[in-house]
């Protein structure tokens, strides 16, 4: 077993004994010692306390490398419209507390049978503002008396990056695709920084519940996924008052980057990828370059299979895109570019490989559908696809209707990945869909749809594996797997304590294990 040098008289403050703990990089063990917030021995040692586990496995903490935490917090005080009939949709809509919004979201139009629509959403709102969130985030569907304090009741205008949906006389339909749900952001942000920090301290109390001790915040700050202008502030508040509960990483949103002397564009103060400590700190610039797969919103070289002629776009001109990566990279920011599409997955690559720095660590975010050349350029230039595994099953029979039999063998790869050498990290997309990492773990090994169809069988990965891609290989993609990822001497004592292992336990009931604790930095939380 491995230890600290001089570890015959070292006095721990904490050993964890009895256990199966999975240390990833090296063999298992059964004791972990902690002194402080680190692991300082992998044997039995002198503690202040020990705590037997009774066989209980050990694993590191999950990392989830893209999930929106403010974001995911601020629906769990909204309608849950995660339904399967419009009907249903509208009457929660309905239902909602008296006020003069209803706010509402997680809808999917794939399940519900459709797209709400304005006069739907004017008679369940019954004359209040009605702004309903679709679950991918890519769109929202909005009602009359919202329309008509944006100027669009009865006239459609056009948004670069976006679309205002209207019917075939021209009239707007109230969905508002991409960039064009920024028409609504005056009427309702920016959200109260106290409201943020609220949302921060009810996300993390639930992600200890599930194992997470860190996370990557993808994108704050500015477009259509930030919440504020000064989201940053939400964190720090959020950590001043002891309610940042897990490590995070902040992506900041390309929307917000301005030129800077000396650096090209950043943000003011020179502050870039690296800034802040363990606990808080600036990640990659996010950008988008396409929208969503089941929104039929994803830049495709074919159409959807289900939509003829539609084919998605991008989220820019080509051109503007581009430079918005190499200006960030030029700045010395690591780069996470929303990629979903094959067209948009390219235009990406090209713009990486310009800036000609493989060991930066760029990532494509989603990387939904890439094909076999995408892959093996991606790994030749030192790329990081942050695929969902989660996606194959609550989004899954969506994807396949949307590809068709020949292209869903793209989607949301796995095992091609590890195959041609890339680190894969787990994430969730949090709240596109459920972000526990343990129903993550079992779709990327599993790979079957919420209806009991094979999702990408060819894809699925064993479970250590996914475990690797929720621990380690989520750390490699923050740059940060010299301070944790796995159970190593030195590294931060952020560990879960399991009923079961992943990596050996029955496929089919990987989903079905619990967890007992989480420890973030030598304390259980």
């Amino acid at each position: 077993m491995r230890s600290a040098p001089g570890s015959a008289s070292l006095k721990a403050d904490l050993l964890l004994t009895n256990a199966n703990v999975v240390t990833v990089d090296g063999p298992d063990v059964t004791s972990v010692a902690i002194l402080g917030d680190r692991i300082v021995a992998l044997a039995d040692v002198p503690a202040r306390q020990v705590i037997d586990l009774d066989g209980a496995t050990v694993t590191p903490g999950f990392h989830d490398a893209h999930n929106h935490m403010a974001w995911y917090g601020l629906t769990l005080s909204e309608v849950d419209v995660r339904v399967d009939s419009l009907d249903a949709l509208y009457d929660a809509i309905a239902a909602a507390p008296d006020g003069e919004w209803i706010i509402a979201s997680g809808y999917d139009q794939n399940k519900c049978g459709g797209h709400p629509t304005r006069d739907g959403l004017d008679r369940a709102g019954r004359g209040r503002k009605v702004l309903v969130k679709h679950t991918s985030g890519h769109m929202c569907v909005v009602n009359s008396p919202v329309l008509r304090e944006l100027g669009l009741a009865e006239h459609a205008v056009e948004v670069d990056g976006g679309l205002v949906v209207a019917d075939s006389a021209g009239r707007p339909t109230g969905l508002l695709q991409e960039t064009a749900q920024q028409l609504v952001n005056p009427l309702i942000l920016p959200y109260p920084v106290d409201s943020l920090a609220g949302a921060i301290d009810r996300a993390g109390q639930r992600y200890l519940r599930e194992g997470i001790t860190s996370c990557t915040e993808a994108g704050i700050g500015g477009g259509w996924i930030g919440k504020s202008p000064v989201e940053l502030e939400a964190y720090h508040r959020a950590r001043e008052q002891g309610k940042l509960h897990v490590r995070v990483e902040l992506m900041v949103a390309s929307d917000v980057l301005h030129p800077v002397t000396e650096l090209g564009v950043g943000l003011d103060l020179g502050i870039r990828t690296g800034f802040g400590d363990d606990w808080l700190s600036i990640g990659p610039v996010k950008v988008f370059a396409d929208g969503s797969l089941i929104g039929h919103t994803a830049a495709m070289y074919h159409d959807f299979s289900d939509s003829p002629g539609e084919r998605g776009y991008l989220q820019a001109d080509p051109e503007a895109l581009t430079a918005t990566i190499l200006d960030a990279h030029k700045a010395g920011w690591r780069v996470a570019t929303h990629a979903i599409g094959d067209a948009a997955i390219d235009l990406v690559l090209d713009a990486y490989e310009a800036a000609g720095d493989p060991t930066r660590r760029h990532r494509i975010e989603h990387f939904g559908v890439a094909r076999p050349d995408q892959v093996r350029r991606a790994a030749e230039l030192g790329v990081i696809p942050v695929p969902q595994g989660r996606f194959a099953n609550e989004i899954g029979d969506g994807m396949l209707s949307a590809l068709g039999p020949e292209r869903s063998r793209w989607a949301y790869r796995q095992r091609s990945l590890l195959d041609a050498g890339i680190v894969v990290p787990g994430s969730s997309d949090r709240p596109v869909v459920t972000g526990a990492p343990l129903l993550g773990m079992h779709d990327m090994v599993n790979q079957q749809t919420a209806s009991g169809v094979p999702f990408n069988p060819a894809e699925a990965v064993t479970g250590l594996d996914a475990l690797r891609a929720f621990t380690y290989g989520s750390a490699y993609a923050s740059g940060q797997e010299h301070r944790k990822g796995t159970i190593t001497v030195g590294k931060l004592a952020d560990l879960v304590v399991l009923s079961d292992n992943p990596a050996t336990v029955e496929p089919g009931r990987i989903k079905d294990i619990e967890v007992l604790r989480t420890m973030v930095g030598g304390v259980f939380r």
